[in-house]
């Protein structure tokens, strides 16, 4: 009996202890996990597709963002997620902790990366931009998109997104604008299809760079239709001459138009066609759209550049010719300012 009794109370005090040693257990542990990490600076890390989580901590350890790749293991081991990480590109912040890192790959936190790609280009240009981007994979779709049929922004992706995905987004991007603002047009409007809206914003935004502009001049192509007038835009000769691509002249200078090719007959040039060119002249940028979409009242149906990248408006055939002159005589003055230089 007395040896019974020993026995239980020895077998009590290592249940105690036992206890006491996984309690400290469990407390370091956690600790542990919470401890900011080895990382003195920002640390891009991938996960590349099919690694598992016991791989990539493994590789942390040794990268030294981590300092034990144990503790990851069994921290996704305890809490399920050891199958949860995902393939990408992370940016790890300095000192991140094991919990940290964990639950960035887990939740798919990848990092973001940009392509600008502007409006008022051809979608020729918008593709060679797409193709130059290292950040982007894949080949470029055997069938490339019509003009006018991607929206021009910047965009954000995740390594490994392929140059036909960017460019399906890009024209998703610009059905969906056209379905948004299409139904809230202004009424009596002279285009009658969404295409036609993308195609006089084309020439709108070839027409002007500068953003407070696009308005006015949409306004003024409305108006010029509406009176059945020609639009008479440079750029469209310009498509029909060359799809979009600046002119130079035989020393390799850009050059303005012949008067040969103003004569020219092709289905963009609206100095000899009635109406809108036959597709779009570039791929027009949402405000374009939503400028012609909506256009201001005006009365001016006439504009010629100023000179400084603006452009100078006119009501009637002679103030245009007025303001025709200014401009030539200012072009003429930064001419002989150039070669006194």
């Amino acid at each position: 009996m007395r040896f019974l009794k020993a026995l239980f109370v020895w077998l009590f005090m290592l249940a105690l202890l036992a206890g006491a040693g996984s309690a400290a257990g469990w407390v370091w542990f956690n600790n542990e996990l919470s401890r900011p990490g080895p990382l003195t600076d920002e640390a891009v890390i991938r996960v590349e597709p099919g690694e598992v989580l016991s791989i990539v901590a493994d590789r942390l350890e040794a990268d030294g963002v981590i300092r034990d790749a144990r503790l990851m293991k069994l921290k996704a081991r305890l809490d399920g997620s050891e199958l949860e990480i995902k393939t990408g590109e992370y940016l790890i912040d300095k000192g991140a902790t094991v919990d940290d890192v964990l639950s960035i790959l887990t939740e798919g936190r990848a990092l973001l990366h940009k392509i600008t790609l502007p409006e008022g280009r051809t979608t020729a240009q918008l593709l060679k931009i797409i193709e130059k981007d290292k950040m982007l994979t894949g080949d470029m779709p055997e069938t490339l998109p019509e003009e006018g049929t991607l929206l021009p922004d910047t965009y954000m992706f995740h390594r490994g997104m392929t140059r036909a995905q960017l460019i399906a987004k890009m024209q998703q991007a610009q059905a969906e604008l056209l379905e948004e603002l299409w139904p809230t047009r202004q009424e009596g409007l002279p285009i009658t299809t969404p295409y036609e809206a993308v195609i006089l914003a084309s020439v709108v935004e070839r027409e002007t760079g500068k953003a407070d502009e696009r308005p006015e001049i949409a306004a003024l192509f409305t108006t010029r239709l509406k009176r059945g007038m020609r639009l008479q835009s440079d750029p469209t000769i310009i498509y029909g001459i060359s799809k979009g691509e600046p002119l130079y002249n035989k020393a390799g200078q850009r050059r303005t138009l012949y008067r040969s090719e103003i004569d020219r007959h092709t289905e963009w040039n609206t100095y000899q066609v009635d109406g809108l060119p036959k597709t779009p002249i570039c791929n027009p940028g949402a405000d374009a759209i939503r400028a012609v979409l909506d256009p201001p009242e005006t009365e001016y149906v006439f504009f010629v550049a100023d000179g400084k990248g603006g452009h100078l408006f006119a009501k009637t055939n002679a103030e245009h010719e007025r303001n025709v002159a200014a401009y030539r005589a200012y072009e003429r003055g930064e001419i002989a300012r150039e070669r006194a230089n």
